[in-house]
């Protein structure tokens, strides 16, 4: 695990309170980040230490099996799986990946490199969202943003408002702006016939499947996105629980999450024949040779077969390294400083 952090070849900014972090991609990098280990206070929960560190609630148990989500305990050692290996996906706008429950988003100026920061890097974004559950799935396929809205009303359709009717819990045909509305008080309008990128008033589900198919996110992410993703910027939704990335000095990295549910296409077109097929549910082993073989359709590298056997199967969703010696030349560009692993402290608070 220790080689596997100290090789995440990428620069981080954090901003205030911790929540969003912008990173610096090195050119020919696909793995970014690092992960962190910080000790649980007593009072410490997943959902409440997924939205102090900008990940999800899954992340976390994937990322700590055996650790109880509610009761953590005093001094327990937490897993933040801030390291990520990029979707195989078009590396502009905004990239979702359902497997893994979180978005990329690739400005199209990246602004003024900070110092350190190897020249040819780009910025990518990433947060944590939430998706639809197994009956509100959320759709596979390429669309754009074509509106943003603050203050959302929420005009709830007849299938969801006989859901809660049958729970004796009646929905109005609106719901205002305000506490009880369920999009927060940002929304991306996508070109999908009532599908949003929006907020919440209940962040504890983000990093759930626990939507109507919409995407959800931390209120103070999707604010951010509100004010920089310009309308017409191409949204790419993708399902792929194993991805595997190349680091820029040649290093292949796999990283795995449990398969998503199956998905329904957009307009029933899905992006690419990767994605179409993961559509069906498979096997981490099926899933593993498939990201492999498109990873090195023009690379070559020793694979360490048993390392990434280990790491599909077990699907923490952490990346680990899976190859010994490259046997090509790399062509990447040079590399940027490795994030350092955050010492074990206690958390700054929720």
């Amino acid at each position: 695990m220790l080689r596997a952090v100290l090789a995440g070849l990428s620069f981080v900014c954090l901003t205030a309170g911790a929540h969003a972090a912008e990173y610096w991609i090195a050119e020919g990098d696909d793995v970014f980040g690092s992960v962190a280990v910080i000790a649980a206070r007593h009072e410490d929960t997943f959902v409440g230490l997924a939205r102090t560190h900008n990940v999800g609630y899954e992340e976390l148990r994937q990322a700590n099996p055996g650790v109880d989500e509610w009761l953590p305990g005093e001094g327990t050692r937490i897993t933040i799986p801030r390291h990520y290996v990029l979707p195989r996906a078009p590396r502009s706008g905004i990239v979702v990946n359902v497997a893994e429950l979180r978005m990329y988003y690739f400005p199209s100026d990246s602004g003024p490199l900070p110092e350190g920061v190897a020249p040819g890097s780009r910025k990518v974004i990433t947060h944590p969202i939430s998706i639809g559950r197994m009956d509100w799935s959320t759709p596979l396929g390429a669309t754009t943003v074509t509106g943003k809205v603050a203050n959302p009303a929420w005009y709830p359709p007849q299938s969801i408002r006989d859901e809660h009717a049958a729970r004796n819990d009646i929905l109005p045909r609106v719901v205002p702006p305000g506490p009880a509305n369920p999009l927060g008080k940002h929304a991306l309008r996508l070109g999908l016939s009532s599908y949003l990128i929006h907020g919440t008033n209940r962040p504890s589900g983000v990093g759930m499947r626990v939507t109507h198919g919409c995407i959800r996110m931390f209120p103070e992410d999707i604010e951010a996105l509100y004010k920089t993703v310009p309308v017409g910027t191409t949204v790419t939704i993708v399902n792929q629980p194993v991805k595997i990335g190349w680091t820029a000095d040649g290093r292949l990295y796999l990283e795995a999450h449990p398969a998503a549910l199956k998905e329904s296409g957009i307009d029933g077109e899905i992006v690419t024949v990767e994605d179409a097929i993961a559509n069906v549910s498979e096997s981490p082993l099926t899933s593993l040779m498939r990201a492999y073989v498109a990873a090195t359709e023009e690379r070559r590298v020793d694979l360490d077969w048993d390392a990434a056997e280990r790491v599909a199967q077990l699907g923490s969703g952490v990346p680990e390294a899976i190859s010994a010696v490259v046997s090509s030349t790399t062509t990447g560009g040079e590399i940027t400083a490795a994030d350092p692993i955050a010492p074990l402290v206690a958390d700054p608070g929720n």
